[in-house]
Formats: C-alpha cells, structure tokens, sequence
C-alpha cells in the first residue's frame, strides 16, 4: 500500500511510545514505575465534573457551534483579560480538542509550504511535525543547560530570515519546566515586533508555578506585540482535564475564522457537555489548582534532592510544569538507550532527549505519588551508579 509521502516527514511519538511500552510491561505484571507522561495524577476537581454530569441532563449532547459553546468562548475571553491582560473578544476565540489540536489548527491555516517556523530547542515533541505536516520547515535553536534552555534575543534575531512566518514560545516548558523572566519575555516581544513575525505563545503550563516565577503573556508586553502573538492554551494540566480535550486558540479574527473553517472539515465542534466542564473551571474558585501546584511544588524538591546527589548528572532547576530534564551524558548513554535500558532493567520510565531534540538528555514527569517518586528515583540513582 502507497500511503501519503507526508508521512515520511514525520517521526512519530517518543514520549507515547515509551508510555505503551511501559504499560505493556505493567499488564504482565513487572512492577514499572512511570515518569514519562506529563498527566496529572489527580482526578478532575469534583465542581467540573459535576458541571458536565449537569449539562449532559439538561440535554447538552447534540451538536453545537465549530468555533466552541458561545459562554465558553466569554469565559475564555474574560480569563485572557482578567489574568493576563489581553483584550480578546469572543470573536477572538476558538475551542480546540486539547491545546494539541489548537497548534495543528494554527499550522493549517498559516503555514504556506517553504514558510520557517523558529522553535528553541528542547521543543514539545509535536512542535515540528505539525509543521512539516503543513508544509512548512522548522528551524530549530539550540539552547544550553548554562542558559537554563532558553534563547537569547540575538538567538531569535539571527534565526529570522525572509521566509520565517512564525515563532513558538513555550513557557513554563515542557519538557524543561523553565520559565521565561517578564524582561526576557520583553527582549523577546522586540524582536517579534521588530522582524514582524508572528509568535505563538503556547501557556498550557502557565499556572504551574513556583518559587515566585512569574508568567507574562508576550501579547500583553505592547499593543504592537498583541498584533503578532497568538495564544494557545486548554485545561488539560491546569485542571487535570487530560482526556476531555478542550483547549483553545486566541488570535485575530481572521486567523480564528479560517481555523472555525478547518475545523468544520475535520472535527466540528468540541464534546459539548465537555465544553459546560470548562465553563465551570474558569468561573469557580481556584483552590483545587493551587492545591494541586502546592503538591507538584512538594514532588518537585522530593526529585530534585535525589537528583542533586548524583554525582555526573545535572538538571537546571525548573521553575514551571511539572518536569525535569537531566543531562545524562557522562554516563556514556545517549537518550534512547538510557531510557530503554532504565526501563527494561530497573523499571522506570522516561523520555528520550532525542525527541525534544536533545539526545544527552532525559525527561522525568513528577506528575505522580510521592511513593512513586521514592521507589522511582531510588530505582534511577542505582542505575546511574552502575553506568559511572
């Protein structure tokens, strides 16, 4: 069978490889302790699931608008206001299955084959294969442990050239858990404007905070930067809504009108009494998310104090997400084989590097018990041993 030569661009998925991998090895019964999908553990807070177990007895099952449930869409348009200081419109709005599917959206309807997308380097996996898949290239900026995986203005400057359409920002990081400083987020809003690029800021991870990070939206820096940033966002880590595969766009109406057209010929609308859940998340209290960043903060020094005292391995400390990207490269592994031989002998489950693009490194999800993270990272320090 001839299949679509798209297909030979694209690498598949890294991260959900190891994930079945790991689960197949649970079905036959070894004990695997997994640190390799970034999903929040927690069960979805009780006033969300209450709010879509009530929309679907108020008959809330048939299909609805393309662009998303017209109160979602207001709630979504009053967060980006009211906590990040961006003044879309409901027009301005459109409601995605997952933050995953609202960059897909994105690429279709900006990219032209030939177009330059500048991602930094470690990306999220899908980074660049949404690009190929429309056409365009990715053009990828390594970063370094001593710049704590960030790029520079003159990074993102030097990278632009006539045929560069767009730019994604990802902080808070997966997989890095860095976050971009309100002034770092400044240099780089000059850069856009200047070169007059566009820049989607993807903010899935923004309430994932700690130690006093804070998160600035890069549209909000000056009305001239609003003009370039498009915003992609969802519930999935904020509110441990993974599987119900809401997420949003935020953009200027045309951008938002050709994705509503995509959209149309693919999937129609969001689950509807999915969409009444997410009405809930925003319009009730936020304890249940900061009780849930209260325990990440509480896993996340757990991980760090037993990756500290390992002798050749180094990990920047993040400072958003729930991850941490170790360099493991003086243990004389590159990723791939790192991650499979931890997980075949010792049990644990991570993620290559290579498929954030960085081969002497390793992903770990603290997103699990406290347990889980003792047993685990005991696990992980006696196989550093025995590779030094």
């Amino acid at each position: 069978m001839e299949l679509a030569a798209r297909l030979g661009e694209i690498t598949p998925s890294l991260t959900l490889a190891v994930d079945t991998k790991a689960k197949a090895m649970k079905r036959e019964g070894v004990d695997v302790i997994s640190f390799s999908v970034g999903e929040p553990d927690f069960d979805t807070p009780a006033h969300i699931k209450a709010a879509a177990v009530t929309a679907l007895e108020q008959g809330k099952t048939r299909y609805g608008p393309v662009a998303g449930e017209p109160k979602l869409r207001e709630a979504i348009a009053n967060k980006l206001q009211t906590d990040n200081q961006l003044c879309y419109g409901v027009d301005n709005i459109i409601v995605t299955n997952g933050g995953k599917h609202s960059l897909y959206n994105l690429m279709m309807v900006l990219l032209n084959p030939g177009d330059e997308v500048v991602i930094p380097a470690p990306y999220w996996v899908s980074y660049p294969e949404m690009v190929k898949l429309a056409g365009g290239v990715p053009v990828i900026l390594p970063t370094t442990i001593e710049s704590s995986f960030k790029i520079s203005p003159d990074q993102l400057r030097q990278a632009i050239t006539p045929k560069t359409k767009l730019f994604i920002l990802n902080s808070p990081s997966n997989p890095t858990g860095m976050v971009y400083t309100p002034d770092e987020i400044r240099a780089l809003a000059e850069v856009v404007v200047e070169k007059n690029i566009w820049v989607v800021s993807d903010e899935i991870y923004e309430k994932i905070l700690y130690d006093g990070a804070e998160h600035l939206s890069i549209g909000a820096v000056s009305p001239e930067s609003y003009d370039r940033t498009i915003i992609s966002s969802g519930f999935a880590k904020t509110y441990a809504m993974t599987g119900w595969r809401v997420g949003f766009l935020a953009a200027p109406q045309p951008i938002i009108k050709a994705a509503s057209m995509v959209q149309g010929h693919s999937t129609s609308n969001v689950c509807t009494f999915a969409q009444y859940g997410a009405i809930a998340a925003y319009e009730n209290s936020q304890d249940c998310v900061k009780e849930m960043v209260k325990a990440f903060a509480e896993r996340r020094q757990v991980m760090l104090d037993y990756i500290d005292a390992m002798p050749g391995i180094t990990c920047p400390k993040p400072y958003g997400a729930f991850y941490m990207f170790l360099n493991i490269s003086k243990t004389g592994l590159k990723s791939l084989d790192f991650s499979n031989t931890l997980l075949d002998n010792h049990h644990v489950a991570t993620v290559p590097g290579v498929a954030f693009g960085a081969d002497d490194c390793v992903r770990l999800s603290y997103a699990t018990s406290l347990d889980n993270i003792h047993k685990g990272m005991t696990r992980f320090t006696e196989f550093v041993q025995s590779q030094m």
